[in-house]
C-alpha cells in the first residue's frame, strides 16, 4: 500500500513511501536537507516499522521538538496502524 504523509514542524512537507506488512519501501520527503532525506530513505528501505521506530522516534531537528526523521517514525507507525485496521 502506497502511504502519504504530512509532516508538522519540519522542514519537509511532505512523506511518501509504500507498506507491506510491517515493513517500509520506496520513502521518499518533499522538502527538507535533499542529501540527508535521501540518505535516511535508503538506510530503511527495507525496514520493519518497529526498527524505524527504535532508532528514530524522539530525534531532534535543532531547538524543534522533532525532526524528519522523527516524523518518518511517527508516519510508518501510523500507517502500519491504519493498515491493521483496515481504515
Amino acid at each position: 500500500m502506497h502511504y502519504t504523509y504530512r509532516t508538522s514542524g519540519t522542514c519537509s512537507r511532505q512523506i511518501d513511501f509504500d507498506i507491506e506488512g510491517n515493513k517500509i519501501s520506496n520513502v521518499s520527503f518533499v522538502g527538507g536537507c535533499n542529501g540527508n532525506l535521501k540518505a535516511i530513505s535508503k538506510l530503511v528501505d527495507g525496514m520493519e516499522v518497529e526498527t524505524i521506530e527504535k532508532y528514530l522516534l524522539g530525534n531532534t531537528c535543532g531547538p524543534r521538538a522533532t525532526s524528519c526523521a522523527d516524523q518518518l517514525a511517527k508516519a510508518v507507525r501510523k500507517a502500519y496502524d491504519e493498515e491493521r485496521e483496515g481504515v
